[in-house]
């Protein structure tokens, strides 16, 4: 029964949701809590399944039909459950794409403020995927430090790696040397939909095979449901 492993899988990528400090989650859910919510029933339903699927190894051991019915059961309600929530989300992207904007508008804005952590996921994402802003590089001229400051600042991890002068901080703010930003053009909001798009296949590859190990387990689970027959009860260990 590959539940364990299933289970295992979805707890990791709940506890990644929850601990990861260096993306865009970072900074997605530290100003909203459905990233929070989200990685908590993560985590909980890993857990569940990991339950689960050692419940199920005992059905099949000792040959227990009520086991391994509530672990046919349990296995459709969780398919059920990730079928509903991608169709949640395909529908509700427009407004997944709102709220978004609307969180990193804020942190673009509030940069630096108290949350380091988010200040420094943002950093990095500008850096990594080489843009600047969400939208673009007009985003930061909201910033209140670049508005209310007296001296020509940009933000640092926008430097465009290929323009003078080299050896820029990666974080904080830069005074500008030039008659312009040194700043890369492009907004992440672009180079994240280019990663999705890029990579949508593997995404996909990743979501069909967790279906289909739900699938086998689901399969195997009522084959051996159906190959015990009743009085194969006796068989439940007696303590």
């Amino acid at each position: 029964v590959p539940s364990p492993i299933f289970g295992a899988t979805i707890m990791g990528f709940g506890l990644w949701i929850l601990l990861d400090n260096q993306s865009l989650i970072a900074v997605l859910q530290d100003s909203s809590m459905v990233l929070k919510v989200v990685s908590y029933i993560l985590i909980g339903v890993g857990s569940f399944s990991m339950l689960l699927g050692f419940l199920g190894c005992l059905g099949a051991i000792y040959e227990i039909r009520c086991l391994l019915g509530l672990y046919f059961t349990c296995l459709l309600l969780i398919l059920l459950a990730q079928v509903a929530a991608a169709i949640l989300i395909f529908f509700q992207r427009d407004w997944l794409r709102k709220e978004a904007n609307e969180i990193v508008s804020q942190v673009v804005v509030n940069y630096p403020g108290q949350n380091k952590t988010t200040e420094q996921a943002w950093d990095y994402l500008q850096r990594t995927m080489q843009c600047c802003g969400w939208n673009g590089r007009e985003d930061w001229e909201a910033n209140h430090m670049i508005k209310n400051n007296s001296l020509d600042l940009y933000p640092c991890s926008c430097h465009n790696a290929s323009l003078p002068p080299h050896n820029m901080a990666d974080s904080g703010f830069c005074q500008v040397t030039s008659n312009d930003w040194p700043v890369y053009d492009t907004g992440c909001l672009g180079n994240v939909e280019s990663w999705l798009f890029t990579n949508y296949g593997i995404i996909l590859g990743i979501c069909l095979g967790v279906a289909v190990i739900e699938l086998l387990g689901m399969i195997l689970s009522m084959g051996l449901c159906k190959s015990v027959h009743q009085e194969d009860y006796t068989k439940v260990p007696k303590y």
